[in-house]
């Protein structure tokens, strides 16, 4: 089993900025594609952003130029530096590796699939 934990959540202004963690028990190498998804009131959740083993990305239309996905392998942590956030970035994020994000990103994986507990980040003034 995996433990995926979120942190670097809470409340920013709008056009601030802000960098989520997501660290994880063993490599994320093994548990590859990673990605972060958020999930509004009354919405259902959606891809924020992926990234493969060998470092591919995917950003949601509505993420694009502002957010940037990264990994420290040796840390085993994905991050999400979220730049120029609005109003309506105000979501729980939360973080997967496995199986979801490889259907998402079109990479072949078994059906394994984690998720972390999710943080909130809230963008308001």
């Amino acid at each position: 089993q995996v433990q995926l934990v979120e942190s670097g959540g809470g409340l920013v202004q709008p056009g601030g900025s802000r960098r989520l963690s997501c660290a994880a028990s063993r490599s994320i190498f093994s548990i590859s594609p990673m990605g972060w998804y958020r999930q509004a009131p009354g919405k259902q959740r959606e891809l924020v952003a992926g990234i493969t083993s060998g470092g591919r990305t995917k950003y949601a239309d509505s993420v694009k130029g502002r957010f940037t996905i990264s990994r420290d392998n040796a840390k085993n942590t994905v991050y999400l530096q979220m730049n120029s956030l609005k109003p309506e970035d105000t979501a729980v994020y939360y973080c997967n590796g496995g199986f979801t994000t490889a259907r998402a990103m079109a990479v072949g994986h078994d059906l394994s699939d984690y998720w972390g507990q999710g943080t909130q980040v809230t963008v308001s003034s």
